[in-house]
């Protein structure tokens, strides 16, 4: 077989052009080096310093005229096209050009019908190869010329007066002596001139300023055609009708990577058609279907052989995860961030800022992104200016988001461009921000509660509608580590937890129990509460306050116990104050006071408000197991701490408790005086319908059994306690009401009414399984009445 010829023509000869190229260096060199020395001599025998310095002038204005003519070169810019008269830049045909045909032809549309169209879009949307090719479509329509220019030629912008010198070379005409307004003009005029009664087409690419174009603007030839390119403020301009750009759809993004790589050569075997594989749907999502991306990435894969599912789990991969997590480099997720010509163009600032933003999945305000940056606001003002538009999008309540379409595109950026502490930082910052600001507006929650049933002006800030605008933002900063599989770092952990306990404190205090529940269970789901067992403690006592609230004191036991079992020593007053509550609703009397106990032992000093609520939970199981002496001291013990710490939804509970003592003390007066003063409170501090109808339940059953002639008033307050209660799900609360309402309807002699009470108290408490009270409401019409 025949080998194959090498350049040179002689079959397996070797080349000789590099031992020619060293033996001509070596002879050039000793030639250059004798006419130096020959002329040095000349110069300083014969010519003399003047002749010298006349030389030494010549060459340095040589120099500066070659410059200016270089100079001058590049901002006309090089011939571009073949076949041009003149050698003007003629039109490019493009190849490749994949779909996009609706777009194509509204821009054919609109050239038909208007002198002057402007396509308008974010930079690397395919603004210039849709425009050209719609160009191609009626370029024959005009035979006297299809002229391109592009105006950022080297990445170069170009000036009003580079443009019109560019321009008038193509057509002729003569260029504008200087940047001056009244040149421009006449330069302007004298191109408006020659295209008088001419059909030329001109498209103008990469306009990035209107001020590039704007002696061009409006057109008087009529039969000639405008077709500008470029930057969105193009549709500001007189005289121009504005077509904006958007990115291709799925489908032809789809197509436009199935184009790229079957136009590469790469290996072939078992490669599934790009047009039907729902991965490649998927990739060209997370690339924000940028076409110049879609084509590299797609002939980039082909040639190298990803499959796409591979290539679509690591793009993913690197979207997805938490910032703090660190992944190992991929060529795909570079190619992608480096292609981004767009992104490119930003100032660094902006580029900065567009990265952080991706770290939120939802809207933020102003002041939130000037803390997540670490910026002033009226510096990120400005780049949110920037970024307006073809980045970054505005939201309800003056926030702002990164465009849904970039968003996993920009967590691409973020995770090349910055290092895993700076994503770190960064997301501590904002974390801190928002526990900051969540807890000042939870602290005003209960200001506004105690407000709200005075005469006095509540706060300025609307806490609630705060946390109602941000509840989107502060469930995706407690959701997001909620995927990670490593424990987040210390200098997050800690303001991530206190964003999740002020958002719980908000849906407490609204009543919102499953969202409470939901977060509760987000934190538990993270590895963080694997690794803290205070934060998982935290969760579970939660958990039990929440299941208490529901009325379910068993799975409200089970949670505190773990709670309890979580937190150690430290930290576990609370939860065991709770847990004694839960099993005083169980009917567990000892085991209640035991943790009860426990729990006063365990609490600082300092907390005042902790030992008045254990004081409060003690009288409470004191007065259950019937030790009226003992729960008195308990219960005045907390009524005056609460009083005097302000917290007067407490005092109004201690003294509910109260009224029951003092009935069981036989101390009638002091039992009226109570309930007095808890409805006093009820009705002017606080909003908590619970704990009213339960002081009027108090009150009334105490009247019935210490004052029967006085079953009128304790009709109106079992009455009134049972409305509250029935906005609700039935409880033991109001099966007790149910029972002491037929005991004063049977008192007043209405024994019919008396009957149906009672019948409808049999009911309740058999629903919520209270034993004591159904047996009590079932013996009621055997005895003829009440004990």
């Amino acid at each position: 077989m025949t080998p194959p010829a090498s350049p040179e023509g002689g079959p397996g000869r070797p080349a000789r052009w590099p031992a020619l190229l060293a033996i001509g260096t070596l002879v050039g060199g000793v030639l250059v080096n004798i006419a130096s020395n020959e002329l040095s001599v000349l110069a300083r025998q014969v010519l003399g310093p003047a002749s010298i310095a006349v030389t030494a002038v010549a060459a340095v204005a040589f120099v500066l005229f070659e410059v200016r003519r270089r100079r001058a070169e590049r901002l006309v810019g090089p011939d571009t096209g073949a076949g041009s008269s003149g050698g003007a830049p003629t039109l490019p045909y493009l190849t490749g050009f994949t779909g996009r045909a609706e777009q194509v032809g509204a821009i054919v549309g609109a050239v038909k019908r208007e002198h002057a169209v402007a396509v308008v879009g974010r930079r690397a949307v395919g603004t210039s190869f849709c425009a050209v090719q719609a160009a191609n479509v009626f370029r024959d329509d005009y035979p006297d010329g299809q002229f391109y220019l592009d105006l950022r030629a080297g990445g170069r912008r170009r000036t009003t007066r580079s443009t019109l010198t560019a321009l008038a070379r193509i057509l002729g005409t003569t260029a504008p002596r200087s940047g001056r307004p009244g040149d421009l003009l006449r330069a302007a005029d004298a191109l408006r001139g020659h295209l008088d009664g001419k059909r030329i087409l001109l498209v103008l690419d990469n306009v990035d300023d209107p001020a590039q174009v704007w002696p061009l603007l409006p057109p008087t030839a009529r039969t000639c055609r405008l077709l500008l390119v470029g930057a969105p403020a193009l549709a500001n301009l007189g005289g121009v009708v504005a077509h904006r750009l958007t990115e291709p759809d799925p489908d032809d993004a789809v197509a436009l990577f199935a184009a790229a790589a079957g136009n590469t050569h790469g290996p072939r075997a078992r490669r599934p058609d790009p047009r039907t594989d729902l991965a490649v749907r998927e990739i060209v999502e997370l690339c924000g279907r940028q076409p110049r991306t879609i084509w590299t990435l797609g002939s980039q894969a082909a040639r190298h052989g990803w499959p796409s599912t591979e290539l679509l789990k690591t793009l993913r991969r690197a979207a997805e995860a938490p910032p703090h997590q660190h992944l190992p480099y991929s060529p795909a997720v570079s190619l992608l961030t480096e292609r981004d010509t767009a992104y490119a163009a930003l100032s660094g600032g902006a580029r900065r800022l567009y990265r952080l933003m991706s770290l939120s999945p939802v809207a933020l305000d102003r002041p939130t992104i000037a803390a997540l940056a670490r910026r002033g606001r009226h510096r990120v003002a400005a780049l949110l200016d920037e970024l307006a538009g073809g980045f970054v999008v505005g939201a309800p309540g003056d926030r702002y988001e990164i465009r849904p379409l970039l968003t996993g595109y920009a967590r691409l950026h973020l995770r090349n461009s910055e290092p895993g502490w700076r994503r770190t930082t960064a997301q501590a910052r904002l974390a801190r921000h928002l526990a900051r600001r969540a807890e000042r507006h939870a602290a005003s929650l209960a200001v506004t509660s105690s407000l709200a049933g005075r005469d006095q002006p509540l706060p300025l800030d609307d806490p609630a509608g705060w946390f109602e605008l941000n509840q989107e933002l502060l469930l995706a900063t407690v959701r997001v580590p909620a995927g990670a599989a490593q424990t987040l770092p210390r200098w997050v952990r800690r303001w991530w937890f206190r964003v999740a306990v002020a958002l719980c404190g908000w849906y407490a205090h609204e009543e919102r129990l499953d969202e409470w529940a939901a977060v509760c269970r987000m934190v538990l789901d993270t590895p963080t509460a694997d690794d803290r067992p205070e934060i998982a403690g935290w969760a579970h006592n939660e958990l039990g306050v929440l299941r208490r609230r529901q009325h379910d004191p068993q799975g409200a036991a089970v949670a505190l116990t773990l709670a309890v079992a979580e937190r150690g020593r430290r930290g576990t007053a609370q939860a065991r104050m709770n847990l004694g509550l839960a099993l005083l609703d169980l009917g567990q009397l000892d085991d209640a006071i035991e943790h009860l106990e426990l729990s006063r032992r365990h609490r600082s000093t300092v907390d005042r408000a902790g030992h008045a609520l254990t004081d409060l939970g003690l009288g409470a199981a004191h007065l259950a197991r019937d030790e009226p002496e003992t729960a008195h001291h308990h219960l005045v013990r907390a009524a005056n701490t609460f009083r005097s710490i302000g917290e007067m939804r407490g005092y109004a509970a201690a003294l509910t408790n109260l009224v029951l003592v003092h009935g069981r003390l036989g101390e009638h007066l002091d039992a009226a005086q109570a309930w007095r003063a808890a409805l006093r409170e009820y009705d002017t501090t606080t909003t908590d319908l619970g704990a009213r109808a339960t002081a009027l339940l108090n009150a009334g059953a105490t009247l019935m059994t210490t004052t029967p002639a006085r079953a009128g008033q304790a009709y109106e307050l079992l009455g009134e306690s049972r409305r509250l209660r029935e906005q609700w799900r039935p409880t033991a609360g109001l099966g007790r009401t149910l029972l002491y309402l037929g005991d004063a309807a049977y008192a007043l002699g209405r024994t019919d009414e008396a009957r149906r009470h009672w019948a409808d108290a049999a009911g309740v408490c058999e629903a919520v399984d209270d034993p004591a009270g159904l047996a009590a409401a079932d013996a009621r019409p055997l005895v003829g009445g009440p004990p």
